[in-house]
């Protein structure tokens, strides 16, 4: 094939503490090629480039031509400057990534916050389409948030806006790692679940089998039903905050369905005595949102922005539940 008739693609990466979730996207948004690798314990930003060169190879094989990249990474992120300032579970402070990767890709690349990215996504291809003002919060081993107003994503002075998990809702609660006590994500994340069920005589099981024994483990029940009320709260404070249309749930919880949605709606709706609770749906995009936030990016970063706007929502979010390790 010649390079006339190649099609451009863009290389994404959603850099999580455990796994580098990897693909190669074309111009019309199709998924050509999935890649996923652990997260080493060290030298994260070697093994990342490691895996761009083979996204890279997989492009060529699939007859694109890479015109950019992009990695959307968790911690406190300057998105202008491609600077993660702090990023405990990578390791990383003050990390350049942009000019790292820039040296070693030789492509316009675009470096992103992996919450605020997946909220890009949802926004445009999923449970958020067509809404300007929403808040996504992925609950996975932590917690944190996407705030869009107006259209607009909130960021904050510092680039650490979202840090949903670590709001103190339990008045001398149980300790968080971050220092704080009574933060959200020491209840309601997946870690912490597993974490108080153990401690309250459960034994030791991940969050999803904790959910498979709702109805018929009261360990599980208590420390379920302790999880909901927590983030209920939570979530009626972003409510009354920011007013958002729709709040959208993502991570390992959300696949819990109306065992949480129902529990959940039921408390905040019987915490806001003034005002109706806004719309709960769960995420379309699932864990794929973060990859297609990054493929994003990337084609910004390429000039070729515009093309987003001819991937049809359907195609997308049927792209990104398939995974490939």
């Amino acid at each position: 094939m010649t390079a006339a008739h190649l099609s451009r693609a863009v290389l994404a990466v959603d850099l999580g503490g455990t796994a580098m979730k990897g693909a190669v996207v074309d111009e019309d948004g199709r998924t050509l090629a999935r890649r996923t690798v652990a997260t080493p314990s060290h030298a994260v930003e070697t093994a990342l480039i490691e895996l761009f060169a083979e996204l890279r190879d997989l492009a060529v094989a699939a007859a694109a031509t890479p015109v950019g990249a992009a990695v959307v990474t968790p911690g406190s992120v300057d998105e202008s400057r491609g600077v993660v300032r702090y990023a405990s579970n990578l390791g990383w402070q003050n990390m350049p990534l942009l000019d790292v990767l820039a040296s070693a890709l030789s492509l316009p690349v675009a470096v992103g916050h992996d919450v605020r990215a997946a909220g890009l996504a949802e926004q445009r291809f999923g449970a958020a389409r067509g809404r300007d003002d929403f808040v996504l919060v992925p609950i996975g081993t932590g917690v944190a948030a996407a705030l869009v107003t107006g259209g607009g994503t909130v960021i904050g002075a510092t680039g650490a806006a979202g840090e949903f998990g670590h709001i103190p809702v339990i008045p001398d609660g149980e300790p968080c790692a971050c220092g704080q006590r009574g933060c959200l994500e020491v209840y309601v994340s997946g870690a912490g679940l597993a974490r108080r069920y153990a401690a309250a005589g459960g034994g030791e099981r991940s969050s999803r089998e904790i959910v498979a024994r709702l109805g018929a483990d009261p360990v599980a029940d208590s420390i379920w039903a302790e999880a909901v009320g927590v983030l209920a709260q939570g979530l009626n404070i972003l409510t009354l905050l920011l007013d958002p249309g729709v709040i959208v749930l993502g991570g390992g919880f959300s696949r819990a369905g109306d065992a949480l949605l129902e529990p959940l709606t039921e408390r905040m709706t019987s915490g806001l005595a003034w005002r109706e609770r806004p719309e709960v749906l769960a995420s379309e995009l699932a864990d794929g949102a973060g990859r297609v936030g990054a493929a994003i990016l990337a084609f910004r970063a390429a000039g070729l922005g515009d093309v987003i706007d001819t991937w049809p929502a359907a195609s997308v979010s049927s792209a990104v539940r398939v995974e490939v390790r």
